[in-house]
């Protein structure tokens, strides 16, 4: 498949110089050298291309020769993709772990769908029936929970010539043959397609179903939904792998796709220890059997971290096509951003604002525009939600990556560096944050959580906002010198704050927060401020309301009532009512 097509004339770094080209392409897969390093051409110049090279080049000489592929960087798709650890240009690390051992030598490479697994197939046509792009010829069990539909190839249509009985195939198994006014397409269990290139769909659709994380501070107060983007910056140290973790193993996505895009390698030496362990909250199978790797670690070829994000997304958009909803964390996409302004240097163009390419924004929004919820070519709905993690340098959230990405993100869970100082984890500031998707997901929370899901929301924020406000005062003079009605809303944010916001991932219980415990105390909270603002205004104090035995029920609940036990929350809200309700009736009778 590859024949020489130029020889090398210039080595900078992972950007390589070739001259005497010949019938080569623009982002043509290629490889350089000896050890058949492969690339990307990025650049076509007359005679002579720049080659963008995801491996070290070290030892590469001018002279050395380039080998043309005739196609583009692309992906294999099929079963197996599910559980599988691959790097940046999808080789499968585990593969050449066992045939290299633990580091990974120059050139090595390993087909990313092993060929020697029989998979169970079943057909889903007949001979003579006529078959268009997208639609579902068979289904494969890749995993308890995922089955893997087969699907005709984007461009492909026909009558079936011919399909195989049910059985079990290897990926590269001819199972249907379509007879198309090209000529006979021989379809397999495996498809290829370009990573810089998004699948196509039918059209898209606005979502109004949420993507439930089970982490209060994004359910409740900054949600988004199937199908959304939303960017998550802060410096470092703040928990921004930590709130991805969280979203990964606990969202109600049908698939994840994790993108290690430049972490540190203890980082995913913990994703990879702590995934296989895990258990679904709502299936109780392996969290495994859902979920897809990308490790591109800071000591990897910088080239091939620029081409993870594609990679992930477009395993992504091949699960949407099948009618599956899919949530992609990319972390993150500032490493991603650092490494086209390395390359971007490396072939001399001209830098815009703190060096980055001028090219930047477009890429940002070529990257977030791949999200959605869209229906497929087959007629299923599918989405793809993407959660961007943002490393700005210092925390500044005006450098150019983090105000590109806003452009084109719909909600942002700021991270605040002073929570995360104080253990207060998801370090999500509720100030600085925010969702635009909110009137669109309302509708969904009344009739599945509390019809006065958006009012309780509203309400709490406000308070939020207030308390703020407020502590401005107390830093000058003090808290004494406020009156009650003031010092209750610092006490019920407090509340709100260590009960509600504060989550333990460590915590069997407090975990993973079902919509109906969320709800549910989410008003206990602010019925604790409604009734108590009104007990004040009849005459009684703060102390009083601190005072009540069902305070420390509110503060301990998140820990004590687990998802399945939420009618105890009920029996909270009657005790809190009924207490406020007696000592009402206390300064009434003054």
């Amino acid at each position: 498949m590859y024949g020489v097509i130029g020889q090398v004339s210039r080595v900078l770094g992972p950007v390589v110089h070739a001259r005497g080209v010949k019938n080569a392409r623009m982002l043509e897969l290629v490889e350089v050298g000896e050890h058949r390093l492969i690339g990307e051409i990025m650049r076509l110049s007359g005679d002579n291309i720049i080659i963008q090279v995801y491996e070290d080049t070290t030892g590469v000489a001018p002279g050395a020769p380039v080998y043309g592929s005739g196609m583009p960087l692309s992906v294999e798709l099929g079963p197996g993709l599910i559980g599988s650890i691959y790097d940046g240009v999808q080789r499968p690390l585990e593969e050449i772990r066992k045939l290299t051992g633990q580091f990974i030598p120059r050139g090595v490479q390993a087909a990313s769908l092993q060929r020697d697994v029989a998979w169970p197939f079943s057909p889903c046509v007949e001979a003579g029936e006529r078959v268009s792009p997208g639609q579902v010829i068979g289904t494969v069990p890749e995993t308890a929970r995922i089955l893997h539909r087969i699907l005709v190839p984007p461009g492909v249509s026909g009558t079936v010539r011919s399909v195989v009985k049910e059985g079990t195939y290897p990926v590269e198994s001819v199972v249907c043959v379509v007879r198309t006014p090209a000529g006979d397409e021989k379809l397999t269990l495996i498809q290829r397609w370009p990573v810089r290139r998004a699948r196509p769909i039918a059209s898209r659709m606005h979502s109004t179903i949420p993507l439930i994380t089970g982490q209060r501070v994004i359910d409740t107060l900054f949600p988004i939904p199937k199908g959304g983007t939303v960017a998550v910056p802060g410096g470092f140290g703040t928990g921004k792998t930590m709130v991805e973790h969280q979203v990964a193993k606990w969202s109600d996505a049908d698939v994840v796709v994790y993108i290690g895009c430049g972490e540190r390698g203890n980082e995913m030496t913990d994703v990879l220890n702590d995934f296989p362990k895990l258990v679904d909250p709502r299936t109780n199978r392996p969290l495994m059997e859902r979920t897809v790797l990308i490790a591109n670690t800071s000591n990897m070829p910088v080239a091939a971290r620029e081409a993870s994000i594609y990679t992930g997304i477009t395993i992504a958009e091949y699960y949407r096509d099948q009618g599956y909803h899919v949530a992609v964390m990319a972390d993150s996409t500032s490493r991603w951003a650092e490494a086209l302004r390395e390359l971007s240097g490396r072939m001399e163009e001209m830098p815009a604002e703190e060096g980055f390419p001028a090219y930047l924004a477009t890429r940002l929004a070529e990257f977030y525009e791949r999200a959605g919820l869209v229906e497929t070519l087959s007629g299923e709905t599918g989405s793809v939600t993407i959660v961007g993690a943002v490393s700005p340098p210092g925390g500044d959230f005006s450098e150019p990556v983090t105000q590109h990405t806003k452009r084109f993100i719909r909600a942002f869970w700021a991270l605040d560096r002073d929570l995360a100082n104080a253990r207060h984890y998801p370090a999500i500031s509720w100030l600085d944050s925010y969702s635009e998707y909110t009137e669109d997901l309302s509708g969904w929370w009344k009739q599945n959580g509390d019809p006065e899901w958006g009012d309780l929301r509203n309400e709490i924020l406000e308070l939020l906002q207030r308390e703020a406000r407020l502590q401005q005062v107390v830093k000058l003079v003090g808290a004494d010198v406020l009156p009650d009605s003031q010092r209750l809303i610092l006490e019920v944010c407090t509340l709100f704050k260590n009960t509600f916001l504060q989550q333990s991932a460590f915590d069997r219980i407090d975990m993973y927060a079902t919509v109906q415990k969320q709800v549910k105390m989410l008003r206990i909270i602010v019925t604790f401020y409604r009734l108590g603002m009104k007990a004040i205004q009849e005459g009684a104090t703060l102390i009083k309301l601190r005072r009540l035995k069902v305070i420390p029920d509110i503060a301990r609940m998140k820990f004590r009532i687990s998802n399945d036990e939420i009618e105890k929350l009920d029996a909270i809200q009657e005790r809190l009512e009924r207490e406020m309700r007696r000592l009402g009736e206390i300064y009434a009778s003054f």
